[in-house]
């Protein structure tokens, strides 16, 4: 569902930039909770495997094909706010480095499948969450739901932008009609996978898994003397940051190189949901080519090699490097802007003279258990 240059006019394209920038510099403030779980590294590995995963297509019948969109797979392993970070860093690859989607229509594309594909998996995970059963395992069908929804949702934002700011004379209901129409159905291949990944992710570590890590039972703590207590696991001795290993980072990143560089290859070429919607409507025609068409990585090819496969193959791998090394220096922006947050509570106390509260916190908690 890219959105190329010329599809909307430029104050629309003006105005949905603002708002991208500022969703994206609210997102690097409020991320902090988020990354303080997991790290940067996380965001960075999903971001690379989202980036990945959009160059397949799949097809979805009458000429048409559909791809990950992945704002509820992102909002479900690393949080919204962090969730937004994650695609704007693989829109502004694929737009910067790719020439996917349009210079002028980034903002656009980050309002529409940045923020909005975000926002409403995210609303609809808690929701449905909030009516299943207390258990890591629920986070599956939520997650499968909130990435069905927010396909339709992110196509009926771009309705919306049309109809203030399109640049060839559409009626709306033809468009919402057929835009709807179309991405219910690709939102369809959109649950699948989301469904898949988090199922995958759940059952190995579901401790890195935003959504689920809150819904582990409550640890009751026994004592020597018989003493109970119990911690909740939403209490902040519960959320302890999860450590992403290794072999977890090794697995992730090497299934991205593997999709991106491999099965890419396999994806269908009929157009997406939008162009194909462009195509029979008539507005395709007011598309124009991005200003990084003389990218030699345009069009997921390494022109220095060609246009076969092996291009392809190593468009794909330094797609995947390159998200990934965006992804981590983003979120590390707002980890950064976490510690410092931190340090600056951290002296407080002193500066008010209330460091007497920390020596008496032992004492309470000895009391709790005691009490317990």
């Amino acid at each position: 569902m890219h959105i190329p240059d010329g599809f909307l006019d430029a104050p629309t394209s003006i105005g949905t930039g603002l708002l991208a920038v500022g969703a994206t510099a609210l997102s690097l403030r409020q991320a902090r909770r988020e990354l303080g779980e997991t790290g940067p590294v996380l965001a960075g590995l999903v971001a690379c495997f989202i980036f990945a995963v959009q160059m397949v297509n799949f097809p979805v019948g009458a000429g048409t094909s559909g791809h990950l969109l992945g704002g509820a797979l992102a909002a479900v392993l690393v949080g919204p706010w962090t969730g937004v970070l994650v695609m704007t860093t693989v829109l502004m690859v694929q737009a910067l480095v790719f020439a996917d989607g349009g210079l002028t229509a980034l903002g656009a594309n980050v309002t529409v499948m940045g923020v909005v594909g975000v926002v409403v998996g995210s609303l609809v995970v808690r929701g449905v969450l909030a009516v299943l059963p207390r258990r890591p395992a629920s986070v599956v069908p939520a997650a499968a739901l909130g990435g069905l929804l927010s396909v339709p949702a992110a196509a009926l934002a771009f309705v919306v932008l049309y109809a203030v700011g399109g640049t060839a004379p559409i009626p709306l209901g033809t468009l919402t009609t057929a835009m709807l129409g179309w991405h219910l159905v690709i939102g369809v291949g959109e649950a699948v996978i989301t469904a898949a990944v988090v199922s995958a992710v759940v059952a190995s570590r579901p401790d890195l898994v935003h959504v689920a890590r809150h819904l582990v039972p409550d640890l009751q703590l026994v004592d020597r003397d018989g003493h109970r207590t119990t911690v909740r696991a939403d209490a902040p001795v519960g959320r302890g940051r999860a450590r992403v290993t290794p072999g977890f980072a090794g697995g992730l990143l090497a299934t991205s190189l593997l999709v991106g560089g491999g099965l890419s290859l396999l994806a269908s070429s009929h157009p997406d949901g939008l162009e194909y919607v462009g195509e029979r409507l008539g507005f395709g025609a007011s598309a124009m080519d991005s200003a990084a068409a003389s990218s030699p990585l345009a069009d997921y090819s390494l022109s220095l090699l060609g246009h076969g496969a092996v291009a392809a193959i190593a468009a794909g791998v330094i797609g995947v490097l390159l998200t990934l090394a965006v992804g981590v220096l983003l979120s590390s922006l707002a980890a950064r802007a976490t510690r410092g947050s931190r340090s600056s509570r951290a002296v407080e106390p002193h500066a008010s003279g209330e460091a007497g509260d920390h020596r008496r916190r032992p004492a309470e908690v000895g009391a709790t258990r005691r009490d317990g």
